[in-house]
Order: structure tokens, then sequence, then C-alpha cells
């Protein structure tokens, strides 16, 4: 049976959809820009489809050209929207004196990431490092799941086959997390399984080197409690010759109650809300248990 001209359509749409998202996850890990070329050649798309694409975003103000290079590139106007979204959710403003106290008493980067379904996107910070090295990335990232201590802190609360499955699905989805890790990044999944088991029986996870050259970071889960879903993350991070394991262990009382306290006040959030069913299997929103 043929499918109907509705259906067509509808396909089209969302084929379209799905390359324009595409486009923008792409050029978001490419800050420097990219040219017309490298985007359809990464998507697989054709130049001529792309260019109009391209041109759909520009007009519509969330991609811009580069006068000299040419190449394309984001404008800031996701960052707004990310940014009004988070200002109205709360979650800044309930987690933000947490992160600061932590931030001082660490001396360090601290940031706080909440999951969103399939993935786990760095959302506010704190710097307790005034002088010296920092370390201090932006935000908005989503958080590679195979190689940062904010993924491992996650994915050790899932059982091995759903974290698994969870790191495969973002391999799929976003390649580019997937090109570049850390001179000691896990390279096979025994690997990163083993991460995965030493956090769940330490209640956090540590990393050094996984996700960037010189850079150490902590990470602990954030949930009401235990066997809940787990709602975020909460991290410290540093220059590994400042922040070395030790350190990271001796970090761990702190943060395992800054992120018990987070867990207690910031519940109530919109953004820390879930996707639940009802008992005739709907989906609704609502906030976890």
């Amino acid at each position: 049976m043929a499918p109907s001209s509705d259906e067509t359509v509808t396909r089209e749409r969302t084929g379209i959809l799905d390359r324009v998202l595409a486009m923008i996850e792409l050029l978001a890990v490419h800050t420097e820009g990219l040219p017309l070329h490298e985007v359809a050649a990464r998507l697989d798309i054709p130049r001529s489809a792309t260019h109009r694409l391209l041109n759909d975003l520009i007009g519509h103000g969330y991609v811009r050209q580069d006068g000299e290079r040419g190449g394309y590139m984001l404008t800031a106007k996701l960052v707004s929207l990310s940014f009004t979204y988070l200002a109205g959710s709360g979650v800044v403003d309930l987690a933000q004196p947490v992160l600061d106290r932590l931030a001082r008493k660490t001396g360090e980067l601290v940031r706080l990431a909440v999951v969103d379904t399939d993935r786990l996107t760095w959302v506010a910070k704190a710097q307790g490092a005034l002088t010296g090295l920092r370390y201090d990335p932006d935000m908005g990232m989503e958080a590679p799941l195979h190689c940062t201590s904010s993924g491992f802190a996650w994915l050790s609360c899932l059982n091995d086959t759903e974290a698994m499955a969870l790191i495969e699905k973002q391999r799929h989805r976003r390649p580019g997390l997937y090109q570049d890790v850390g001179p000691k990044g896990p390279r096979t999944d025994e690997e990163i399984l083993e991460h995965l088991h030493l956090a769940r029986q330490r209640g956090y996870s540590i990393t050094i080197e996984t996700f960037t050259a010189g850079m150490a970071a902590i990470s602990a889960p954030i949930r009401t409690r235990e066997g809940r879903p787990v709602k975020g993350t909460l991290s410290v991070a540093g220059p590994h010759v400042r922040v070395t394991e030790q350190r990271l262990h001796e970090m761990a009382p702190d943060l395992l109650a800054a992120a018990a306290e987070i867990a207690a006040t910031g519940l109530g959030s919109p953004a820390f809300q879930r996707f639940r069913r009802d008992r005739d299997g709907d989906i609704f929103i609502g906030s976890g248990p």
C-alpha cells in the first residue's frame, strides 16, 4: 500500500528536522566553524541541501558565516535560549550557593550537570581557583559519557547493560564526542566498565587525564536515595599537578555532602523532572520519585 500524501510530508519534515539538528550539534562541537563542504561531508548531506539549510539557520539567527574564512558557526542565540530556560527552571538559583561554597572549600572548578532523558549536560559552575592554573570549560556542553567523571558517576548508578547502551546511543548520535579522549582515556568497553565498577564501590567517580590532558576530576551522582533515578551529577575538577588522586579522595566527603544538599533542595525544579508512564503506558511529565 502506497503511503498517503500526509505520511510523505511528515517523513520529509522529519528528515529535514533531523538534518538541521545534526548541523547544530556538529557546529556546537566545532566552535571555530566549518566550511560548507566539510559540514556536508561529515553529515553525508548533498552540498546543495547543506547550503540551503545553513542559510535557513542564518536567517533565523542561529548560525553565522565567518567573513574571512567563510566557515559556518553557531551564534550566541542558542546559549541565550539555554540560559533563559535555566533561569526560569530555578536550577541555578537553587544550586549556585552550594556550588559556590564547595568551590571556595576546594579551590577548584565545581560543575553541576543535569540528566535529560539519555544525556547529561553541564548547566552551572563555580570557580574556586582565583589564581594560577585554572580549568574552566564552557557551560551547556553535553558530557561525554565514556571518559568523564560526570558520565561515570551517572552511569555507575545503572546496570552495565543500561550504561553501555547509553554510551552507544551517544556515540551514534554525537560521533564527534568520541573522536578524542585524554591520554589515559578508556579505549575499550572493558576499561569503561572498570571505571563504572570502581565508581559504584566508592559512591563517586575519579578520572585523571581521561577526558582532557592534565586534568583530574571527581564526581558524585545527585539522587533522592539509593535505588532512585539520578537527577544529575556534581563534580570538582582541576589541573592534575595540583589535584592529585589523594586530594580527590580527600574532597569526596565534601562533594558527597554538597550533592546530597542539592538533592534535598533542588528536586522541585522543572529541570529535574523526568518522563514517567501512567498505568495505560502513556508518557507524561512528573517529578521523579
